[in-house]
Parts: C-alpha cells; sequence; structure tokens
C-alpha cells in the first residue's frame, strides 16, 4: 500500500539521547471502532479525543491481537500475543464442583489459579518494567489484572490492591478513577518533579455498568429512543470528559511538550439494544471488526507530525515497539510488533495476525485448549478460521474490508484460492495443536 511521498518525511524528534519524555498512555475499555465523532459517529460526541487525535500520528485501521480484557492487556505490556504469553482469557476455569465459573471466584482455588496466571505473565519482560530500570516513575490507575501493581506489576505507585483474597479482579479500587475523578493522578504527577513519569489510565470506561451522569444520559436520551444504547453512547462521551480533563491538567502545568501520549481500545463493544450493560455478538469477545479494531493514537507536541492514516494496518502489539523508540529505552528481541514511527515499515507491513479464545482459560500453558478462532488481515482482505475443538460447526469466513468494512457478505465460496493463500499465511504464523 502507498501513500503520498510526503507522507513519509520523518518525524521531527529532537530529543537527545538521553531524553525521556513523560508517558499517558489512555487506555479505553469495551468501545466499538466506530463510537467517536472523528471516526464518524453521528451522535456520540468526543471533541477531546477529536482534537487529540487531529494533533496525533492516528491510525484508523488498529487492531487488538485478541477481543477479550486480560489477554489484551497482557499482550500491551509484553508485546506478545496470548499463545506466546499464554494468558488467553480473562480467569482460570475452576473443576464442575465449585459451580458456576464466575461464581466460583469465592473458591480457594480462584486465587491460587489467578495467581498462577500473573506468574506466568511475569516469565516475560514487560513495558512496565523496562521503563522501571530505566528510571520512570510509574502510576496504575484503573483496570490492572495482574496481581499487585508494585510488587507484580512493577510500577512505583498503584490504585489497585490486586490481591483476590481481598476481593481483587481486574482493578478493584483502581476502578474509581475517571468515574469518581482524576486527582489520584494529580498527585502523582505533581510530586514527580524532574523524573519523568508515566501513568497509566486504565479507565473503566464506558466499561459497564453503563451508569453516566444524568445530564450527559439526557442528552443522548434526546438522539435515540433507546435507552440502553443512550447510556452506552454516554459512557463514550463521558470517557472523552475524562481525557479533557487529563489534557488540560497537563496543559496548565506546561507539561505537553515532555509528553508522549498513547491511546488505543483493549476490544470492541456492540450495544445490545434489548439489554443493558449487554453486548451484541460480533463484538467483544469476537474477531469480528467489532471485536478488535480500534483506533490507535501517538502523540508529542512538536515532536510527532500529525497525520491521519486510514490505509495502513497498526496492532496494539506495536504500542511498546513505537514508545520505546519514541522515549529511548531499552526492547527486548523477538517482539513482531513495528516502530509505527519509521514510515516504510509500516507501508510494508501489509499483513496482521490474531485470534479469539474462550473467556476462562481451559488450561494455562495449552493455549489451543481454549482457542476459538484465528483471523488474518492481509491489506483488504480478512480470513477468520475457526479451531475446530472448540467450534466445530463454524465455517471459515473472508470479508473484503474496503468494500464490506461490516463483514455482510462472506466470500469464501467465490473467492476459494484466495481463502486458502491466506489460511496458508494464518498457519505459517501459528499452527495451533489439534
Amino acid at each position: 500500500m502507498k501513500l503520498l511521498p510526503l507522507l513519509f518525511v520523518s518525524f521531527s524528534l529532537l530529543a537527545s539521547a538521553a531524553e525521556k519524555p513523560n508517558i499517558l498512555f489512555l487506555l479505553s475499555d469495551d468501545q466499538a471502532w466506530g463510537d467517536y465523532s472523528f471516526m464518524g459517529h453521528p451522535h456520540i460526541e468526543t471533541p477531546h479525543l477529536d482534537k487529540l487525535a487531529s494533533q496525533s500520528l492516528t491510525f484508523k485501521r488498529g487492531y487488538t491481537p485478541v477481543p477479550l480484557c486480560r489477554p489484551s492487556l497482557a499482550s500491551i505490556l509484553t508485546g506478545l500475543h496470548p499463545h506466546q504469553h499464554q494468558v488467553t482469557g480473562n480467569d482460570v476455569a475452576l473443576p464442575q464442583e465449585a459451580g458456576n465459573p464466575q461464581l466460583g471466584r469465592k473458591d480457594p482455588r480462584y486465587a491460587e489459579k489467578f495467581t498462577e496466571v500473573t506468574a506466568q505473565w511475569r516469565k516475560h519482560p514487560n513495558w512496565i518494567r523496562s521503563l522501571k530500570e530505566s528510571g520512570y516513575r510509574s502510576l496504575q490507575t484503573g483496570k490492572w489484572w495482574e496481581g499487585r501493581p508494585v510488587e507484580e506489576g512493577d510500577f512505583t505507585q498503584g490504585m489497585t490492591f490486586g490481591t483476590p483474597d481481598k476481593g481483587g479482579r481486574h482493578g478493584d479500587a483502581g476502578l474509581d478513577i475517571g468515574r469518581k475523578g482524576i486527582q489520584p493522578i494529580k498527585d502523582f504527577v505533581q510530586a514527580s518533579g524532574d523524573q519523568p513519569w508515566f501513568v497509566w489510565y486504565g479507565v473503566f470506561l464506558p466499561h459497564t455498568p453503563h451508569n453516566p451522569p444524568q445530564e450527559l444520559l439526557n442528552k443522548y436520551l434526546k438522539k435515540t429512543d433507546n435507552p440502553n444504547i443512550a447510556a452506552y453512547w454516554a459512557c463514550c462521551e463521558w470517557l472523552d470528559q475524562t481525557i479533557g480533563e487529563l489534557m488540560s491538567f497537563l496543559e496548565e502545568r506546561g507539561e505537553l511538550e515532555n509528553t508522549l501520549i498513547i491511546y488505543t481500545c483493549d476490544n470492541g463493544w456492540i450495544q445490545d439494544p434489548e439489554r443493558l450493560n449487554r453486548f451484541n455478538p460480533r463484538s467483544k469477545q469476537t474477531v469480528y471488526e467489532g471485536g478488535i479494531r480500534t483506533p490507535i493514537l501517538f502523540s508529542w507536541k512538536d515532536r510527532i507530525q500529525p497525520r491521519i492514516d486510514d490505509i495502513n494496518l497498526a496492532s496494539n502489539l506495536d504500542i511498546w515497539p513505537t514508545a520505546a523508540a519514541l522515549c529511548n529505552t531499552p526492547l527486548p528481541e523477538g517482539l513482531t510488533g513495528i516502530d509505527l514511527t519509521k514510515f516504510a515499515e509500516v507501508e510494508n507491513r501489509t499483513t496482521i495476525y490474531g485470534a479469539d479464545y474462550s473467556h476462562d482459560m481451559v488450561e494455562l500453558g495449552s493455549p489451543e485448549k481454549s482457542l476459538e478462532f484465528r483471523y488474518i488481515i492481509d491489506g483488504d482482505w480478512k480470513l477468520i478460521q475457526p479451531h475446530a475443538p472448540r467450534s466445530p460447526e463454524a465455517q471459515p469466513e473472508l470479508y473484503n474490508l474496503k468494500n464490506d468494512p461490516h463483514e455482510k457478505e462472506n466470500l469464501v465460496a467465490r473467492q476459494p484460492d484466495r481463502a486458502k493463500a491466506l489460511l496458508s499465511k494464518l498457519n505459517a504464523w501459528w499452527t495451533p495443536k489439534k
């Protein structure tokens, strides 16, 4: 895919080898790729993210390698696919005698399994540890799965206590951030002095519960007759408002000139019109566009040339490699993500991959036992390949995303040779055990 040559002028990165910018990592939670005004939504208003996108290197064709919270975050942090870091689901399934796996969190075995998953994740190098070793102070807020933020997560400070015996699972007390203000972030930044800082803003928005401020809900009830959709739309703007508050705070402190701002989402969401706090098929926990696509933004005032890219592919696996290049921090070998500031690499990479797994991990260390679907996007084409042991009745699906971005027409029967070629590439990437 070719872009105009002008677009391939490198960034105006004036930082010396020793300079390290602050990093504000903005992570939306359960939001569809089109649910922003800058992405074309006719009703949802996101003025602060619109402004940020206009000031950023913005990839409209960004993707997560997996459409579920915990494995998605683990992939951002390690730069690895779930079958590599082994965290494929939100929980480990408990034996049947423990009852419903979700209710089984009260079973002592849940805490044991939860800790095993965190220990598995920590076997790999990760972004936060790299920043710590590079002299950054770091703060965890919001969504966080992997244990205690300081002890297991390598943060300097954290809002989450992160242990199952205290009710911790995916953020606990940290989930108040944004919904109840951003004061912990302000306090942390103000106390950082001259030391570079990193803030993990894993805000629990627009994630359920969809209980936005009444003023916002009333606004969107004027845009739709469906109260469930209105509540979700309002939470999308609520997220935007919290980001606006963060941006204003940094601007008032004069921090924007030395702060790298990154935005992405963990996975998608399509609101079920009939049920509050529930998602439709073809969104979260699926490899359709509604589950895996997200805009990805990088902004650094006067250092990154703003540009909107709606052609080339980007992945959440690219976040750590790109940030490492911009911040002069080390990166482990063997990662498949690329530095998105290197335009030639962006242009030359035409293929990305990912997979979907069961919500609860069948067996830690055996990702293929939880695998349901794999996907490959090659240019404008996308193949969804079911994993027969867990999806025996599903059939392969082939879509032209340029002509059919909402995946309505399966072209497998009409283009079997193309589907076969894409499957060959998919298997070359990862062939799971049967």
